[in-house]
């Protein structure tokens, strides 16, 4: 009778069996490999944008809709995708950047797994409409969980032949749309919507000479648009305002022992802001350093006023053995980052 009063909580439970381990399904596989590289629609747009960049474009335009959430589109004037490859472009380890392991000491394009699209068909609807220099006409096809399904039902699911221009466009749909807890963690439109544009604002200056455009899809206006004939200045000054592109210094130099090259802006000892701006640049991606973070505060810590902080951004290229390469991010290996910071 005592024991029926207690909560549950507090009676004592039965000895439970020892689980069996079962193997995942591929679906559930799938889709947790999708978000250890697509954590919210700026990280697909930088992988997306990443791959136009290793196709040779020199025009992209990207378009959203609920801050990429419902559509994000991204298109470019590349090389293209022949036909034949179509089937394979949403594959995961399918990709023309690598063919044997040795060549991963020589690579230099931004990814080379070909985990990128394919993570994001798993987590959103994508469609691909792309041509070649060569080819008669585009080609479009719809994709999802990494193979190419029919655009509506009872239709086949082999590319179609379209009208195009020679390039790719790329359209992701419904981001999340099967992970709802995911969904229901991303921020709001607007928000959403800005990281979106930072990370096209970053590239184009990282990529000065290639022409970029970023808009919302309800809009006929573009929140930023560069031109191929502008330099980093230009973009600097286009995105973060005349004074501190006023206030900027170029930054070059070369290390011949670690084979570092360095470019970069920097603001002089006459400029100081509430927060550090540092777009960090690794053989051409974006990336996070707390090595170089703090290396950057130090040295101007000794010309600034205190609790301000500088702009800066910086370009390394090091050689493709040095950086430990993933296909969604790069890390340094810690003695090479420190000597960065050196």
């Amino acid at each position: 009778r005592e024991l029926a009063r207690l909560p549950a909580l507090w009676l004592p439970r039965r000895p439970m069996s020892s689980p069996s381990i079962q193997a995942l399904s591929q679906e559930v596989v799938n889709r947790i490999a999708a978000g250890e590289v697509i954590h919210r629609p700026s990280s697909a747009l930088k992988e997306l944008l990443e791959n136009s960049l290793d196709a040779g474009s020199t025009s992209i335009s990207v378009t959203s809709k609920a801050g990429g959430l419902k559509l994000l589109q991204i298109s470019d004037n590349g090389h293209g995708i022949h036909r034949a490859d179509f089937p394979r472009v949403c594959e995961r380890f399918a990709t023309s950047k690598l063919r044997e392991y040795e060549d991963l000491s020589q690579i230099e394009t931004f990814g080379f797994r070909g985990e990128a699209l394919a993570s994001i068909s798993h987590v959103a609807h994508v469609s691909v409409t792309s041509m070649t220099a060569d080819a008669a006409c585009a080609h479009r096809a719809s994709f999802s969980d990494g193979l190419l399904v029919p655009p509506k039902p009872g239709e086949p699911a082999e590319p179609r032949p379209c009208a195009g221009t020679r390039g790719t466009t790329i359209a992701v749909e419904d981001m999340f749309y099967n992970v709802p807890m995911r969904r229901a963690a991303m921020k709001g439109a607007g928000e959403e919507y800005t990281r979106l544009l930072q990370v096209v604002q970053s590239y184009a200056l990282d990529n000065a000479g290639v022409a970029m455009s970023c808009k919302k899809a309800a809009e006929h206006a573009t929140e930023l648009h560069t031109l191929a004939s502008h330099s980093a200045l230009d973009v600097v000054r286009l995105v973060h305002g005349s004074q501190v592109a006023a206030e900027l210094l170029p930054l070059e130099a070369t290390d011949e022992e670690s084979e570092l090259r360095l470019r970069g802006l920097v603001s002089n000892a006459n400029f100081s802001q509430k927060r550090l701006t540092l777009l960090l640049f690794i053989n051409k991606r974006l990336v996070e350093s707390s090595h170089l973070r703090r290396a950057v505060e130090e040295v101007y810590a000794q010309y600034l006023p205190k609790h301000t902080h500088p702009w800066v951004y910086l370009s390394l290229r090091l050689p493709p053995a040095s950086p430990r390469r993933t296909t969604h991010r790069v890390q340094l290996h810690h003695s090479r980052e420190a000597a960065c910071a050196d």
